[in-house]
């Protein structure tokens, strides 16, 4: 062989290895794993900008197929092929805003920022889309005669009012200032998340004289050293993260660390620094305002609401004002309790708002002889996921088992899969649990993978659970406060709605279905949570294996109303703070911490207890869906404790009740009105008088 042949052969062979070594994009091709899941291991944060991109160009073909079918409109060849199409969008969309939100890195930031934008316009141009329209107004004109069943009607009219919503009815001039709207709020809302979480983590309280910490659990100053050690430091670093927040609060002596602790947590958002978004709340509700307008409607509420159980904000606001004239006077009555406390103890002061959570630790040791410190140690993270297992698995007939092998984003995210009473896969369900810097405050579901099945495709979910509890030290397990396994099993309920479903179509599959019924899912699950005979079931001394004494549980028992007034108020208050700001018709010379104020005065709110979420910081109405709809919880609220009531009468853990409940919530979705669905469980309009007396407002 010469040379020059022997030089061809060896590039060919070094052509060929370099070809067989080239990466895939992991988003290009279906996944290797069982039922879809996602190859967390093969994904790099560089693959998600090309998914995106490739993604919003198929979805585009697919969208000019579906409006150029020659054929007369079916449910098939326009609702169906729309329910198909942006498969690969979703692929990858699933992944990267979850884990924007959770675990994201500089490179997905960046990419977030270009991906909004593209997601806007490309919403623009499914909705948008004349020819397309025409054929799913087709369809809506006459889908009284057209033999659809129950489900593909509510999927046909989802499509109809989202594209009418989404500026189908427009002229051209208006198309083109209402894409700029939907722009720039996309911006806004990015904005507005980063500002939040770039406060929360650059706040540290920082001690070293060990005697101002006086009242703190032996964990917390374990978990505090260790912060301090990871920053180098002397002493003990406090954050504003919920975990180390609350129990500061609760137990430290030092009135002026408590002070700088919960200012530093209510005023993020609102310090005038680069991190303030003020002006990003006057300019997203402006805008919201506008598109509004455009559309037909006086109000962002009005627009938002129409489509929920609620149907208008004045129904919102009246349930809400209904809850808030028991409330507000129980609160009251707390404030004075603990203002004799400190007035007994010789304090020259009056009780402040970061005084609440320290003199109501007092007041229940007081009334109820019952310290959380004496809680936690019989509730570590493992156990109050078996239970909540424990519980679904009686209820449901499903089964759940770990799962060692599914690729994970995190190291301490953990795998199980739900399987039915025939063994058969019904889910891939992963936990998040442990608080970290890339995540935000707070708890969540969502989907990995959604669920469907039409078109000889039956996809099976994979669903997360996301929450922020304290790191296990080396000594110590995850040991969680009541709230803490209140919300295990709060965002359990939303899980299981997501893995139980049967509906056919994605777009009302699972937990897709009005705010103000999703959250029924979830609260309903809580009541499980603090039940006695549950209780003994899964609350074991991480040290000693014993269950949760009878004693315990008689004082939980009898605390069981305390500081509702306080819990109410604050949740009520921002509820109607969202409706306030969305209700408004004229945001000219609008000023938030104005707003506030006025809002605070206009419903007679005590100081001593201020929002649950200040506008500076509500996530949920700024980055998320619930704007004009964080009074979903309280509407939700009364679904689940009148539901509840099914199950205190014929058995807490009665199978058949749980069938009756599955067949008819869990497993619908969207797929039937909710009303007509929970009316099937329950056999009966709910009723507001078990959440008054669950809330001890009433007797």
């Amino acid at each position: 062989m010469n040379k020059s042949r022997l030089l061809l052969y060896a590039l060919t062979i070094m052509l060929t290895i370099s070809c067989s070594e080239k990466r895939v994009n992991p988003f290009f091709v279906e996944s290797n794993l069982p039922f879809g899941a996602v190859e967390f291991d093969k994904i790099e944060s560089t693959d998600y900008m090309p998914a995106f991109e490739e993604g919003f160009r198929r979805f585009k073909a697919e969208i000019d197929s579906i409006a150029a079918c020659p054929d007369a409109p079916t449910f098939e060849n326009t609702i169906e092929a729309l329910e198909g199409s942006g498969r690969l969008l979703a692929r990858v969309g699933n992944v990267f805003f979850n884990l924007m939100e959770s675990d994201a890195d500089d490179i997905m930031k960046e990419t977030e920022k270009k991906v909004i934008p593209m997601q806007t316009e490309s919403s623009s141009y499914l909705y948008m889309n004349e020819t397309l329209f025409n054929r799913v107004k087709t369809l809506y004109d006459n889908r009284e005669s057209s033999g659809l069943t129950v489900e593909q009607q509510k999927v046909l009219e989802k499509y109809y009012r989202r594209f009418v919503k989404g500026g189908a009815l427009l002229d051209e001039e208006v198309k083109a200032r209402f894409v700029e709207i939907q722009n720039r709020l996309g911006e806004l809302r990015v904005n507005f998340a980063e500002n939040n979480l770039n406060e929360s983590n650059a706040y540290i309280l920082h001690v070293t004289d060990i005697k101002r910490l006086e009242g703190l659990p032996e964990s917390q100053l374990e978990a505090a050293a260790t912060r301090a050690k990871e920053k180098n430091l002397e002493g003990w670093v406090f954050n504003v993260q919920k975990p180390c927040w609350i129990p500061f609060l609760q137990y430290c002596k030092d009135r002026d660390l408590r002070r700088q602790m919960y200012r530093a947590y209510y005023n993020r958002g609102n310090n005038d620094n680069e991190y303030d978004n003020k002006e990003i709340i006057k300019e997203t509700l402006t805008l919201r305002h506008e598109m509004a307008n455009i559309l037909g409607y006086e109000t962002f509420a009005d627009l938002q609401l129409e489509d929920r159980m609620a149907k208008t904000p004045e129904a919102a606001y009246d349930l809400l004002m209904a809850i808030w004239e028991y409330a507000l006077p129980q609160a009251k009555r707390e404030r004075d309790e603990m203002q004799q406390i400190i007035d007994s103890e010789g304090g020259n002061f009056k009780l402040a708002a970061w005084d609440w959570w320290y003199y109501a630790e007092k007041l229940r040791k007081l009334k109820y002889d019952l310290d959380e410190s004496q809680l936690k140690p019989y509730f570590t993270l493992d156990n109050t996921f078996k239970g909540a297992f424990m519980v679904a698995e009686r209820l449901f007939g499903i089964k759940f088992r770990p799962v060692d092998n599914l690729p994970v984003y995190h190291p301490s995210v953990a795998t199980w899969e739900c399987l039915d009473a025939d063994g058969s896969h019904l889910a891939y369900f992963y936990t998040d649990c442990f608080v970290r810097p890339t995540k935000r405050q707070g708890a969540w579901m969502t989907n990995f993978v959604d669920a469907y099945n039409f078109g000889g495709e039956d996809q099976r979910p994979s669903v997360v659970n996301v929450c922020n509890y304290s790191v296990p030290t080396d000594t110590l397990p995850c040991l969680l406060s009541i709230d803490d396994v209140r919300t295990v099993f709060h965002e359990f309920g939303h899980g299981l709605h997501g893995m139980l479903t049967k509906c056919h179509y994605p777009s009302v599959s699972g937990t897709s279905v009005p705010s103000d019924f999703v959250e029924m899912c979830s609260q309903i699950m809580e009541h499980w949570a603090v039940e006695p005979s549950i209780l003994k079931q899964y609350a074991f001394h991480y040290k000693t294996g014993e269950p949760i004494p009878d004693e315990l549980i008689a004082k939980l028992e009898n605390a069981g109303n305390f500081n509702t007034g306080f819990e109410t108020v604050e949740l009520v208050g921002a509820a109607l703070l969202d409706m306030e700001y969305h209700m408004l018709t004229d945001y000219t010379g609008f000023e938030d911490s104005k707003f506030e104020a006025a809002i605070t005065a206009k419903l007679g709110m005590i100081p001593e207890i201020e929002f649950r979420y200040r506008g500076t910081f509500f996530n949920h109405i700024f980055n998320n869906n619930y704007c004009a709809g964080y009074y979903s919880y309280l509407w939700a609220e009364v679904l689940d404790c009148d539901a509840f009531e099914t199950f205190r009468e014929e058995g807490l853990l009665n199978p058949e009740t749980g069938r009756r409940y599955r067949e008819n919530i869990l497993e619908k979705g969207g797929s039937d009105d909710p009303m007509e669905l929970y009316r099937r469980f329950r056999g009966s309009d709910p009723k507001t008088e078990p959440m008054l007396r669950e809330r001890g407002l009433i007797k």
